[in-house]
């Protein structure tokens, strides 16, 4: 067996998941994940040092046990709301190919499906999906910020 196909088969059935909200714990992602098949393994990232140390960097690696499990999970979670954040759910193997086609072409064309799912031409996220996910995270800010002012009642 060629040790290659088997890198191409592993990398194929391995999701890359990111834009996920900070409060989204390994539990919750691996809970949401694994209607679409065996999860075999799952790398939840974590800054390593500086002032954000131990908290999650927004992004986690799913390894499925087939690319068919895989491709399956990322039709139906790519797009979806998780905590007013819609998720980025690619092949790994394709998420560094996207990045650059996004930072050559900022302008790709993509369109919103009205289920709160998105649909795209080049990999990106819709305008319209960035646009709802900056204004849920701004009410949350306003929401948090309105909290914290409110006098303590005596």
């Amino acid at each position: 067996m060629d040790p290659r196909s088997f890198a191409d088969e592993r990398s194929e059935s391995r999701l890359y998941v990111g834009n996920l909200d900070l409060r989204i714990t390994e539990a919750a992602l691996i809970k949401m994940f694994s209607p679409y098949g065996k999860i075999i393994s799952e790398d939840f990232l974590w800054h390593t040092r500086g002032p954000k140390r131990g908290e999650p960097r927004g992004f986690a690696f799913i390894q499925y046990s087939t690319k068919e499990e895989a491709k399956l999970a990322k039709e139906k979670m790519h797009g979806r709301l998780a905590c007013g954040r819609p998720l980025m759910v690619r092949l790994a193997s394709e998420k560094y190919l996207e990045e650059a086609a996004a930072q050559n072409s900022s302008k790709a064309g993509c369109n919103t499906i009205k289920s709160g799912t998105t649909s795209t031409i080049s990999g990106q996220v819709s305008r319209s999906a960035k646009i709802a996910a900056i204004k849920n995270k701004l009410k949350a800010l306003d929401e948090e910020r309105d909290g914290a002012k409110k006098p303590k009642a005596s």
